[in-house]
């Protein structure tokens, strides 16, 4: 499947999930149960991924971790704020970069309408 089929299915999943919810919650209680949406649609997910820095050719563990990485192929950040900002998408494009992906999606919780939150993010 490539990046964009998955990011399909899992901005499905991540609507599913928000319906369920609603916003208000933590973080954390968004990535559980969307974690556990994806593992049972089937696809392989990581979840607190680290993402080692290069540095002078050296990996180093920086703290860097990517919320959940689906199929090796798709970075989701998930967030549970007011409103996305710079910072938000920085972070995400950072995760992108460190790890070579192509696509991200850059999800907010804390909405009404969860596709208002959704943001997809291209290296």
């Amino acid at each position: 499947m490539t990046e964009n089929e998955i990011a399909h299915k899992i901005i499905g999943l991540a609507i599913e999930v928000h319906k369920a919810l609603g916003p208000g919650l933590l973080e954390s209680a968004y990535k559980e149960c969307l974690f556990y949406k994806i593992k049972q649609a089937g696809y392989f997910v990581e979840k607190e991924k680290a993402m080692p820095l290069v540095f002078e050719g050296v990996k180093l563990d920086c703290g860097y971790r990517i919320d959940l990485l689906v199929e090796n192929k798709l970075v989701i950040e998930l967030k549970a704020v007011d409103a996305l900002n710079d910072i938000h998408l920085a972070q995400t494009l950072t995760y992108l970069k460190l790890g070579n992906f192509k696509l991200a999606l850059l999800i907010n919780f804390n909405v009404s309408l969860l596709k208002n939150g959704i943001k997809r993010i291209i290296n």
